[in-house]
């Protein structure tokens, strides 16, 4: 069991710094509700799960194929953030309550965060460092490879269970005056993201 919680560990540090998901997760939390929130950051969790399952099994044909796309899925995934970010700014302040009862699908949640995810793929490179280490330098064995991918997929949807649900009733003690500076913060910094992202691809 070392080596799950050690992947356990790995995936809450990659969830857990603040990004554009982590943004996603605040926002969403604070119109819809934490289940909402929650299914945006499982999103981001599978995804990981699904680069660290290529990364625990060392597949290099793979990574040479999502080298190669690495630049149109990060400028896809840029468009996809200020999209999401000019969205933000845009709406108008709502009551809490009513956001909560708002139709939305949880499964659009899910899946846009997960795409969003995936529009990074050379995050499989370092999962394979990671997994190199955990497994002693050699490729993990298939008990052990499942082991990592879990561990990875548990850690991260803790992070998101966390945000989701212990800064939701945070998000829910603030006034309408609060909640329009949160999606303002969240709108600028998710353009704000959107730019970083294509200039590293394109600078």
């Amino acid at each position: 069991m070392t080596v799950f919680m050690e992947a356990v560990a790995i995936g809450l540090a990659i969830a857990a710094p603040v990004g554009p998901i982590g943004l996603l997760c605040i926002e969403r939390t604070l119109h819809h509700g934490p289940a909402r929130g929650l299914a945006t950051g499982l999103g981001a969790a599978t995804a990981d799960a699904l680069y660290a399952s290529l990364g625990a099994a060392g597949m290099g044909v793979l990574i040479g194929w999502l080298t190669a796309l690495a630049t149109p899925l990060a400028l896809a995934g840029s468009a996809l953030l200020l999209q999401l970010g000019v969205a933000t700014l845009r709406r108008p302040p709502a009551d809490h309550a009513a956001n909560t009862r708002d139709g939305g699908s949880l499964l659009t949640a899910y899946s846009s965060a997960l795409a969003l995810t995936l529009s990074n793929p050379m995050t499989i490179l370092s999962f394979i460092a990671v997994f190199a280490g955990l497994a002693g330098g050699r490729a993990p064995g298939g008990g052990q490879a499942l082991l990592m991918v879990l561990g990875v997929f548990c850690g991260s949807a803790l992070w998101w269970l966390l945000l989701a649900y212990g800064g939701g009733r945070l998000l829910a003690r603030l006034g309408l005056r609060g909640r329009r500076w949160v999606d303002r913060a969240c709108g600028v910094l998710l353009i704000g993201f959107a730019g970083l992202l294509a200039w590293r691809v394109l600078g």
